[in-house]
């Protein structure tokens, strides 16, 4: 099978965000100050102290089906497996119709 990597499509929100940072000449920036520096870090360690561990069983052919429905949206199967759930228990995750 040829390994396809698909680019995840983006709301509009995530398309000019994007755009805007597609414009910055990274080179020109200035390097944040020390009291900056400190407080980003401060906020990444926050971020990961906040995330838990789920750990589940599953039939080996349905991990093996999430793993294709990941790879076919460009991501790896545990942020995909990640993003549905977010979806759906924020009431954003919507079916497909039957044709």
């Amino acid at each position: 099978m040829e390994n396809i990597k698909r680019e995840t499509p983006l709301d509009q929100e995530e398309k000019d965000l994007k755009d805007a940072l597609g414009s910055i000449d990274v080179k020109n920036l200035e390097k944040p100050s020390a009291a900056t520096q400190k407080l980003f870090k401060k906020a990444a360690a926050n971020y990961v102290k906040n995330e838990a561990k789920m750990n589940i069983r599953i039939d080996p052919r349905d991990l093996e089906a999430i793993k294709r429905r990941a790879e076919e949206e460009g991501l790896k199967y545990q942020p995909f497996v990640r993003s549905v759930l977010q979806k759906y228990i924020t009431g954003r995750l919507v079916e497909k119709s039957a044709r």
